[in-house]
């Protein structure tokens, strides 16, 4: 492939985009030691501080280690990573609407563990990020069947995921009427939820993220390329044959990582894409920066939301993020500009 260097961006973009997304950065940090705090037991800052610098075994320290950390850093980590599988699809097929349920992934790794938890109980749910990634992957093939096999346009990608992603949630539906008693559980974790999760669940769902973000970045070049026509992209040296599928595999992989951990959270693919290209980056590379930041950050505020709002009780994740990404959505969608994903066409 043949890729023309494009020109050097100004060099305020260059110092810009920097200190937005170390702020975005230092904002999540922020958020994730308020999550530290809040909970059953209250922590005030100090004992927090002082948790994290002591191992010792004393309840605070449990607390904070074995409850909250890894929970905070889960939500983090899931934002981010269906922020950036957002961002993928959207610039994949040029489609400003396109969300990670738009290949069927994230169906795909809905039902079979659904079906693992209604009629495998003995299965453990050490199993279910590998069943949720078989799942995952069989979605997406059968989205690339349906879209001809060599993701022939954008509207035959679109037109398969919508296709794949309503025959199976048909298939969790039905499951569910199977279930009974099991309902209440289950439907919770389909609202997207972070209840209960420790360094195991964080330890399952980050190398799925990481590879993405490591993979997305190290071809940002390709991305803005994908963003064009296809007679564009091809124009300038792009096969499209090899790389729209490895950037759709970029896609998969964090959803197909995190929706066993967490469910399906709504929203956070959809929006933070557009809230990223509102703060107009230079290119994809710092596009694909801005993107997981804001995803991270949102996340974990809907997860510090969902635990207080109804305290003692929790709310499911999923339903804040849609509480407060509808109306962001519904407002971005109103600008003349938001629908574009680039500005260069």
């Amino acid at each position: 492939m043949t890729v023309s260097r494009a020109a050097s961006p100004p060099r305020g973009d260059l110092l810009r985009m920097p200190v937005l997304t170390g702020l975005l950065l230092a904002l999540a940090a922020l958020a994730i030691l308020g999550g530290l705090m809040l909970g059953d037991r209250t922590l005030p800052p100090g004992t927090v501080i002082d948790a994290l610098l002591s191992r010792a075994g004393r309840v605070d320290t449990i607390l904070v280690w074995t409850l909250r950390l890894p929970r905070s850093l889960a939500a983090c980590l899931a934002g981010a990573g269906l922020a950036l599988a957002g961002f993928l699809l959207q610039s994949l097929t040029r489609n400003p609407l396109a969300g990670p349920g738009l290949t069927g992934v994230t169906a795909g790794a809905v039902t079979p563990i659904v079906a693992a938890f209604v009629f495998l109980p003995s299965l453990s749910s050490v199993w279910y990020p590998l069943v949720g990634f078989v799942g995952g992957m069989a979605a997406a093939g059968a989205t690339f069947l349906i879209a001809s096999g060599r993701m022939a346009s954008p509207l035959h990608l679109a037109l398969g995921g919508i296709s794949v992603s309503l025959f199976l949630h048909a298939v969790t539906t039905y499951i569910l009427l199977l279930s009974g008693p099991q309902v209440p559980s289950l439907l919770f974790w389909l609202s997207g939820g972070l209840q209960g999760r420790s360094w195991p669940h964080l330890a399952s769902m980050a190398p799925f993220v990481v590879l993405a973000l490591a993979g997305a970045f190290s071809i940002h070049r390709v991305v803005d390329l994908l963003s064009l026509s296809d007679g564009a992209a091809m124009g300038m040296g792009l096969r499209l044959a090899l790389w729209r599928p490895l950037v759709l595999l970029l896609a998969v992989l964090p959803v197909a990582g995190i929706v066993p951990v967490a469910g399906p959270i709504a929203f956070i693919g959809l929006a933070a894409p557009h809230i990223a290209r509102l703060l107009r980056p230079p290119g994809s590379g710092w596009a694909i920066a801005l993107t997981a930041s804001i995803g991270g950050l949102t996340t974990v505020i809907a997860d510090l939301i969902a635990r207080s709002m109804a305290a003692p009780r929790e709310l499911p994740v999923g339903l804040v993020t849609a509480l407060i990404g509808g109306p962001v959505f519904l407002y971005l969608v109103q600008r003349p500009r938001t629908l574009a994903v680039e500005g260069k066409r």
